[in-house]
């Protein structure tokens, strides 16, 4: 590859070496993981194909200047100086996210209030002219990251967060982020070899993602702009190559994947995101209490939920999830089920031994994605089969 640069992924708590995974297999190029981001090198194809195919990253940032700090104005003086109009014209318009991380820097809103009156000053300086702010869909979203002394300055290539595919205009109380069901999905080992099931399916997400993980679908193929699409050096011609190379590895789906709800509500509206997501004819949704249910299939079950946390929807959490204990061991043997639980006190009423706990957070709740194996018979019994 020719023309390569640095990238920044960024990611959720916890999925960081599923995303490490996915640009290495992607092909990206000195991929090292870091805490909630992984840094890669690529081309602008590569780009482009990175942000219609990763499914846990959030962002694909593009650094371009690194300086160290030491107060507002050493910030100014050298955003100002960095050549803006290679990037942006003066009747554009752009946003400012900033993270901060500094015991000199506090407050990262005027760190980006600082950062935005630098490029208007330059523009305004040397032709009279001044870029406009636009937060929504700016020609140019920049990211300034500070750690301590140490700036960095990074174009925002993904625009809007890659979690908003673009399939989903319908969702519940409790929605799950897409970019942390995808990797709830890739750390259970999800692979489309067998049937799937989410017994509380909500708005339908969980269901979609397995749909687009198991048949190969990139998953931000239905996604309105990507802000690279605005850049100066946009090259439309060499994006729709990429498009038709990824939509050429779309596989097709032998097994069953079917989500349930008890709410009708719900169900409406998880038709309505598979149906955005042209994933009609891989998911099937029912109006059912998963707790007066049984296996819907022969042979393995592959199990992957997000239950009700008691935090935005009211339940008695004792009898909720000793009911979804006895479910599984009653109803659903030959089955792997994973579902994420944000009160660890809960996972005492489910009656089982989780066989693996994976740290991850739901939003800002400190979570845990566990792994429960029901067998067909004892776990004694089958490990003598074996």
């Amino acid at each position: 590859m020719q023309n390569n640069f640095e990238m920044v992924a960024k990611t959720l708590f916890g999925l960081e070496e599923v995303l490490e995974t996915e640009l290495k297999n992607l092909g990206a190029i000195n991929v090292k993981k870091g805490v909630r981001n992984v840094r890669f090198e690529g081309d602008k194809g590569f780009m482009y194909k990175a942000n219609l195919s990763l499914r846990t990253a959030i962002k694909i940032l593009k650094p371009i200047k690194q300086f160290k700090i030491f107060n507002e104005d050493d910030l100014y003086k050298k955003i100002y100086a960095i050549k803006w109009e290679n990037f942006l014209d003066n009747n554009g318009t752009l946003a400012v996210d900033a993270t901060v991380h500094s015991s000199r820097f506090t407050h990262s809103k005027f760190i980006a209030l600082k950062t935005k009156d630098a490029i208007v000053d330059r523009f305004r300086d040397q032709t009279s002219k001044r870029p406009n702010v636009d937060l929504d869909y700016p020609d140019l979203r920049i990211n300034i990251h500070i750690e301590e002394s140490l700036c960095t300055v990074s174009l925002d290539s993904s625009g809007q967060s890659l979690h908003k595919r673009g399939y989903k205009t319908a969702t519940n109380i409790a929605p799950i982020n897409e970019v942390l069901a995808a990797g709830m999905l890739l750390l259970s080992g999800w692979d489309g070899q067998s049937h799937f099931l989410d017994p509380m399916c909500g708005s339908g997400t969980l269901l979609i993602e397995a749909a687009m993980i198991a048949c190969n679908i990139p998953p931000n193929l239905n996604k309105k702009e990507f802000g690279f699409e605005r850049w100066k050096d946009w090259d439309v011609d060499l994006f729709e190559k990429i498009e038709e190379s990824v939509l050429n590895k779309i596989r097709g789906f032998e097994y069953a994947i079917i989500g349930y709800d008890k709410a009708p509500s719900a169900v409406r509206k998880a038709q309505d995101n598979v149906k955005n997501a042209n994933l009609e004819e891989f998911i099937k949704i029912e109006q059912l209490d998963f707790f007066n249910s049984e296996k819907p299939v022969d042979g393995h079950l592959h199990m992957v939920f997000n239950p009700p946390y008691g935090e935005r929807l009211s339940i008695d959490i004792p009898r909720f999830y000793s009911s979804l204990g006895d479910t599984l061991k009653q109803n659903y043997q030959d089955t792997q089920a994973w579902f994420i639980v944000s009160d660890f006190e809960a996972i005492k009423n489910v009656g089982l031994r989780p066989s693996r706990k994976i740290k991850l957070y739901n939003a800002k709740l400190e979570a845990k994605l566990l792994k429960y194996e029901i067998y067909s018979g004892t776990k004694k019994v089958h490990k003598i089969k074996k």
